[in-house]
């Protein structure tokens, strides 16, 4: 009886070695850019305790009603799949102390777990990278995080291709006073409320601004507005923030109409949005979040911070014609019986050359068959040691995307040719 096929589970899929340099590349640029901020990464479990997503994203919103991935372990105690980065990465702080006297910068990458329908940009298991920044309470934090997202976009080649929406909800006393009169607002309009609506209208009315029900968008459009309840310290520092952008040439729309899906948002809200991405055109996502820390760990502390879908840029990237190869650019070929000489001078050679992406080949196969290998590989020169090459102590360079003529060398000038064809330098 033949054994049926294990496959992936639906919604998670596997990276393959095709894929992984665009990650690479898109997580080394981010690397470098949250390093010239002083960003530093924390790195915490894929599992925590549920009672953290319960207290800090909320019991009423789509993610911990319909979204999480939550069981009991062999103790009986209930944990969760991390359905976003921010409560683990906060939890991390206060266990750690990270938070008293200090102000912190951090940023996160990995997956995150989410139970939704797999389409195009979303899966159940897809990847975030978080900024998170504790312990400043002025809108120039703020102001901090939207020029490294849009310093971001830029390094990418992605700044015309994105665009900025952004908000303020007020303070977190200003929100409650605005979410009783959506309340009141959508209860008089009641039957002409979508199914979803209907069930987040005495739970989390706000979300009820994000529906993308075409029948909804006229009386969402005539819904109360958030500023009309919002004091005049919360508008200037609204008005703060455009300014920098403004100053800093960042384009942006404000959009009084956008919230955030998460209880934990306060003051700004904000959204990068590509339209070349069909339904799934957010990309980045943040805000300001300064009751979470207390919510959690009963500690004041404000905080601002932003999430980024991976996979969702990755389709940008390649969508606006990023093509990256992983080839080796050396391919060393050698007689079967020389292949211990071969295995040793390709190690003397990537000790000097430590960027240099050299491919020594394994196994049986004639010269001309290994030849053949090194053109399909990708690589832009062969090294060849034969009998002859060996006896004189010298190698061959059989160059294979140029029209140069093959050379052959003493080996001991291998180095330094190279360092010369590759243009790598004195990595020592």
């Amino acid at each position: 009886m033949s054994k049926a096929k294990i496959k992936a589970v639906r919604g998670m899929n596997d990276i393959l070695p095709e894929e992984t340099i665009y990650w690479q590349y898109f997580e080394n640029c981010f690397r470098q850019l949250a390093a010239s901020y002083c960003y530093r990464e924390i790195r915490t479990p894929l599992l925590e305790s549920t009672d953290l997503f319960f207290r800090s994203i909320g019991e009423a919103t789509d993610i911990v009603e319909k979204e999480t991935y939550t069981f009991d372990d062999r103790n009986g105690d209930s944990l969760t799949l991390r359905p976003e980065g921010t409560a683990s990465t906060v939890r991390a702080g206060i266990e750690h102390q990270l938070f008293y006297g200090q102000t912190q910068r951090l940023w996160y990458m990995g997956p995150i777990f989410r139970h939704e329908r797999p389409q195009k940009g979303r899966y159940r298991q897809f990847h975030q990278i978080g900024v998170e920044a504790f312990g400043m309470s002025g809108p120039d934090i703020d102001i901090e995080l939207l020029s490294l997202c849009w310093r971001l976009w830029q390094k990418l080649g992605l700044a015309e291709h994105v665009r900025l929406e952004i908000n303020s909800l007020g303070s977190f006393d200003e929100r409650a006073a605005y979410t009783n009169q959506l309340t009141e607002y959508f209860s008089t309009h009641q039957d002409e409320l979508d199914e979803d609506s209907q069930r987040r209208l005495h739970k989390n009315p706000l979300r009820i601004l994000d529906s993308k029900n075409p029948s909804m968008q006229a009386l969402i459009a005539n819904a109360p507005r958030m500023d009309e309840y919002q004091s005049e310290q919360s508008r200037e520092q609204f008005a703060v923030i455009c300014s920098a952008l403004d100053a800093a040439n960042i384009p942006y729309k404000v959009n009084h109409r956008l919230v955030r899906g998460i209880d934990y948002y306060c003051h700004t809200v904000f959204e990068w949005v590509s339209e070349e991405l069909g339904a799934q055109g957010t990309i980045c996502a943040g805000g300001r979040y300064d009751g979470l820390v207390d919510e959690i760990g009963n500690q004041q502390v404000p905080a601002a911070g932003f999430a980024m879908g991976v996979e969702r840029i990755l389709l940008l990237l390649k969508q606006h014609g990023l093509q990256l190869q992983n080839n080796a650019e050396v391919y060393f070929i050698s007689d079967e019986s020389l292949r211990a000489s071969a295995l040793s001078l390709s190690e003397e050679v990537r000790t000097e050359l430590m960027g240099l992406k050299l491919l020594t080949h394994c196994g049986a196969g004639s010269i001309k068959s290994q030849i053949k290998k090194a053109d399909k590989s990708g690589a832009d020169v062969a090294l060849i040691l034969g009998e002859q090459e060996a006896a004189e102590k010298k190698i061959t360079l059989k160059y294979l995307r140029e029209k140069r003529e093959q050379i052959t060398i003493l080996q001991t000038d291998l180095i330094t040719t190279l360092q010369n064809d590759f243009n790598k330098g004195d990595t020592q």
